[in-house]
């Protein structure tokens, strides 16, 4: 052996010369592994594919999920539904004991009860929240759905197969139904968006009614449920005022609208027998020996009438109501009677009652334009009560709501009106709606849009009459415009104005036969 130097040397040397050897091998396994990947690339796409699908597979349990969410919704509106129809083919006796009532009845309080939960709370002038708006839609279209097996038989041309043509009898739905359908569907989508259209900041605001305990000449009082309005100090701006006045224009229409085929759809019901037989014999025993002078006078004015006559409660008005509609009763009975021995017959000879009828007809419509917000009379309570037929219930029901409604929004309106012109008064300042009436006229505003009410009612609506349907037509037009006239000569009068839905007495139509 060498001496220790030349053996360290040595051992130096073959370290050096094997770890070049491992850098080598270590190289090109790296070599072989990469030149494996790229002559091999299928490990690489798989684990890409196996994310992929992991991806695909959370996106599908999501949508499956999502699905199922959908269909439980589903189940659960269709059991409310069911549930909402059995109840009416029950009568409202989920007991199943027989004690309910007809299903017209029925259907009539389940439209006043929907109403009422779903306006009986709209105490602002401001948009419907959104769910409220959707459940209004979703379950009155259910309770319209009834009106589309409301049907009658029509001649219609059906054409065989050998090219010759044969007269059959097909279905439609009934006439009034599918005039007045699309009519108050109509008013409903504009009175909910004229309250849509209060959604922009306003210059009005309202305030609880603890909160404004110094203002003790609140038009409010009488009305301790509602908000307090107030408005700038200074009063409404010119632009304000006017697109306050063109809303009540709009919403005024729609009331006389509903108004129209209200009254149509209740003097086409059957007067019940249970209510003539509840009349006295003749019209002064219904009306009085005061009134009955005055309506018999040779020389009536209605304005003088209602003048005359205390006014003051809505008591007093719904009793003179009553007593017109009952004294009419009994003058189309006696006209009709034909039996001098009958107990209905009377020495007044035809052309005086027809005079008596018509004017007593005169005053009801004046008060039913001037209160619109009364309670029914015992006459409407009775024939809807007694009413069998589901597609007058139906019209009527839906009507009266939304006539309510209207009335509601008008009267929100003329609060703050009357807010802005009690401010500009206490200001001193003065300002055009001041010296501007506040009944709704028909015109055109200073703005210079074109109101609704500048339109019949016909083209307000967008009515396309046909030639069997003018008849009805021109019935609901011309209670329209007698409206409008003889409300001009009526004077003010001041009463406790109240919609039913606002009235938690009156939220429900009759509610029983027995």
């Amino acid at each position: 052996m060498g001496c220790p130097e030349e053996q360290d040397t040595y051992k130096s040397k073959l370290f050096n010369f094997k770890g070049m050897f491992d850098l080598q091998g270590r190289h090109a396994k790296s070599l072989s592994v990469e030149s494996a990947r790229i002559l091999d690339p299928t490990d690489e796409a798989s684990s890409t594919s196996q994310g992929s699908d992991r991806r695909l597979k959370s996106q599908k349990l999501r949508e499956e999920q999502a699905m199922k969410e959908v269909r439980e919704k589903l189940l659960l509106e269709m059991e409310h539904m069911k549930e909402r129809f059995a109840k009416l083919l029950l009568g409202e006796d989920m007991s199943g004991g027989g004690k309910g009532v007809s299903s017209a009845l029925a259907l009539s309080n389940a439209f006043t009860n929907l109403a009422a939960s779903i306006f009986g709370e709209q105490r602002r002038l401001e948009p419907m929240p959104a769910e409220r708006k959707a459940r209004w839609r979703k379950e009155i279209d259910w309770l319209l759905s009834v009106t589309d097996y409301v049907v009658e038989m029509v001649p219609s041309q059906q054409k065989s197969k050998d090219g010759s043509s044969m007269e059959v009898m097909t279905t439609r739905q009934r006439k009034d139904l599918h005039m007045n359908i699309p009519a108050l569907r109509k008013l409903d989508a504009m009175l909910i968006d004229c309250l849509d259209n209060f959604k922009e900041p306003q210059e009005f605001y309202y305030v609880s009614k603890g909160a404004d305990e110094g203002d003790k000449n609140s038009k409010n009082d009488d009305k301790w449920w509602l908000p307090t309005v107030k408005v700038p100090p200074e009063g409404l701006s010119d632009s304000a005022r006017k697109f306050l006045q063109y809303q009540k224009d709009c919403v005024n229409q729609v009331l006389k609208a509903a108004m129209a085929i209200n009254a149509q759809v209740l003097s086409e019901m059957e007067t019940p027998e249970s209510y003539i037989e509840s009349l006295p014999k003749n019209g002064r025993a219904s009306l009085g020996d005061s009134i009955y002078r005055s309506i018999t006078d040779e020389f009536f004015d209605p304005d003088q009438f209602l003048t005359g006559t205390d006014l003051s409660s809505e008591h007093k008005i719904l009793d003179l109501k009553n007593k017109m509609e009952a004294s009419i009763v009994i003058w189309k009975r006696k006209m009709i009677q034909k039996d001098s021995k009958s107990s209905w017959s009377s020495a007044v000879s035809l052309e005086k009652r027809e005079l008596f009828e018509e004017r007593a007809e005169t005053i009801l419509l004046l008060l039913k334009h001037r209160f619109p917000g009364i309670p029914q009379s015992a006459l409407d309570i009775s024939k809807i009560q007694f009413n069998g037929d589901v597609g007058q219930a139906v019209l009527e029901s839906y009507s009266r709501i939304l006539e309510s409604l209207a009335f509601t929004v008008l009267s929100r309106i003329d609060d703050v009106l009357h807010t802005d012109q009690q401010t500009q008064s206490q200001s001193g300042r003065k300002s055009v709606s001041r010296n501007s009436p506040q009944v709704a006229k028909v015109g055109t505003p200073k703005g210079g849009t074109e109101t609704p009410a500048s339109m019949t009612l016909m083209d307000f609506m967008g009515w396309e009459v046909e030639q069997g349907d003018s008849d009805f037509m021109k019935d609901s037009e011309d209670f329209s415009k007698d409206l409008d006239a003889k409300n001009q000569k009526l004077p003010s009068i001041a009463t406790k104005k109240m919609s039913y839905l606002e009235n938690l007495g009156g939220v429900r139509s009759p509610t029983s036969r027995h």
